[in-house]
């Protein structure tokens, strides 16, 4: 999913204003507006999704309909949608794109009991 509206609080100002994000091969990137995006264009920020630990609704914390946050072990961004349905790709998107880029468990770690208990 990439290049939709969403409203986020700022690193230094708390109060909510409209940014572009588009979520690229494991990173959620964000610029000004969507004039701003293009292949040479650099991000205002970004978060690793690697980094992510969860992501889901955040209504009853916001108390903003649509609402959802994004937390990683330092810090926690919410974000709001301007649908249910926008909150939810966002919330599906992201969720996937952690699990693809999870590293807890790698291919080497998989034990296979099967073969071990004969």
């Amino acid at each position: 999913m990439e290049n939709l509206w969403r409203a986020a609080t700022g690193d230094y100002i708390k109060t909510w204003r409209r940014r572009w994000f588009v979520l690229k091969q494991g990173d959620l990137l964000w610029f000004k507006d969507p004039a701003s995006v293009s292949r040479r264009s650099a991000p205002r920020g970004f978060v690793s999704v690697g980094e992510c630990l969860t992501v889901k609704g955040a209504e009853d914390i916001v108390y903003k309909a649509f609402a959802f946050e994004l937390s990683t072990r330092d810090s926690t961004m919410y974000f709001i949608a301007n649908t249910e349905k926008e909150k939810e790709d966002w919330i599906n998107s992201i969720g996937r794109s952690i699990v693809q880029n999870s590293r807890s468990v790698t291919d080497s770690e998989v034990v296979d009991y099967e073969s071990k208990s004969r």
